[in-house]
């Protein structure tokens, strides 16, 4: 039997408690050790999900040579930080999006997996799932012809509170970081499969939004993206307001996918 990989994850909020749990069911992996910034909360944590290897401070849970991979879920910003200290760890990394908060902490994360040759993954489930599998294969198969139009929404209404994540500046909230990323990730996925690659790169971008007086995040906004062979996206998004979360995909063929 293959060994599981040993995982380590560092900070112990929601999305790490959802982790610990899919790690209960994985066949490849194992909760193996935990960093918090308390040793009691590790400690908590650590009991829940029947890991013993309990850190109260997250270079603790790095300095850990049993850890082979380690999954961040610190907040946004903290990301870089702690994804480039992994990866001087040598430990293979999964990060929550956003990856980065910018372009420049985006690819300086990337630069120090190259350097120290770990793997790194943004943690996207769906690029993971068979739905998703199967769409760039009927897209691929050009059942609905060529892309023509992709729309893509993901928003939702929080109640508005200023100390709360989504809706704090400092910790980069706002629509576009927090669930933004998923329709950009989307559109540029099927634009690719359409014209045969990975993944295709937008020729020109527009975007409006809205942001909120008390606290200056985006709370909703809609961008429009424009790929070669004539593909147009159009991208919603945010924390303030509630849309219909679908994608749809409409081709020459004058079908769609839903």
């Amino acid at each position: 039997m293959k060994q599981k990989i040993q995982w380590g994850l560092l900070a112990t909020g929601a999305i790490a408690n959802a982790f610990a749990n899919g790690l209960r069911k994985s066949e490849t992996g194992t909760l193996f050790a935990v960093g918090s910034r308390a040793q009691k909360t590790a400690d908590d944590f650590g009991r829940k999900y029947e890991c013993s290897r309990c850190y109260g401070s997250y270079d603790a849970m790095l300095a850990d040579k049993d850890v082979q991979a380690v999954y961040i879920s610190t907040p946004h910003p903290q990301h870089a930080e702690w994804m480039i200290k992994a990866a001087k760890a040598g430990k293979h990394i999964l990060v929550e999006k956003p990856i980065g908060i910018n372009q420049y902490k985006a690819q300086a994360m990337i630069d120090a997996a190259v350097e120290n040759r770990v793997f790194l993954m943004e943690a996207y489930m769906y690029r993971c799932h068979p739905q998703t599998l199967r769409l760039i294969e009927l897209l691929k198969k050009k059942v609905i012809g060529d892309v023509c139009v992709i729309q893509a929404t993901f928003s939702f209404h929080a109640g508005f509170d200023p100390k709360s994540r989504v809706w704090n500046n400092a910790l980069a909230g706002g629509g576009i970081l927090d669930v933004g990323g998923y329709t950009t990730s989307i559109s540029r996925l099927i634009a690719g499969a359409s014209l045969g690659r990975q993944f295709a790169d937008p020729i020109s971008v527009s975007a409006s939004g809205i942001l909120h007086p008390e606290t200056g995040v985006d709370a909703w906004s809609v961008a429009v993206l424009k790929f070669e062979n004539n593909i147009v996206a159009s991208l919603a998004t945010g924390v303030g307001v509630n849309q219909e979360n679908v994608v749809r995909i409409f081709g020459s063929k004058d079908q769609n996918i839903r």
